[in-house]
């Protein structure tokens, strides 16, 4: 039986290894026992490109005064529409359905209102911040 010491990853690994028998069977028992070295492993830095997101121009809309719009919350595509333009909701309905990160996300209305406008249609991809429907 032969020991070695093996790191990997600045962990130190004590491994026993079986030589092969003279039958020539390759057969190899090991046991593997673990030592933590004292100076960690040095650590791979990785920088990340930071985006830095430039202003949205206001969005021109013909929504009166007291009116309000559902913004997309987060990046992702439209995957329904529950309303049509006249239709009556109340606030907590949902009014459409936002695919983001494999995610389905129920969108509802922030307050009670009739929809006057849709901004967005299904298949869309819409980002954070983009009216996706004007109420009054």
């Amino acid at each position: 039986m032969k020991k070695y010491n093996i790191t990997v990853n600045g962990t130190s690994y004590e491994v026993e290894v079986e030589e092969i028998n003279e039958a020539g069977t390759t057969e190899v028992k090991s046991s593997v026992q673990t030592q933590t070295n004292s100076k960690p492993a040095p650590k791979k830095v990785v920088e990340k490109a930071v985006k830095k997101e430039t202003p949205k121009a206001p969005v021109a809309e013909s929504v009166s005064s007291g009116g309000t719009t559902v913004e997309a919350p987060m990046p992702g595509v439209i995957l329904d529409i529950k309303v049509n333009v006249g239709d009556e909701v109340q606030a907590g309905d949902v009014i459409l359905i936002l695919e983001a990160m494999k995610m389905e996300n129920e969108i509802t209305a922030p307050a009670s209102g009739k929809v006057s406008a849709i901004h967005a249609s299904k298949g869309n991809n819409v980002g954070s911040g983009d009216v996706l429907i004007s109420l009054n």
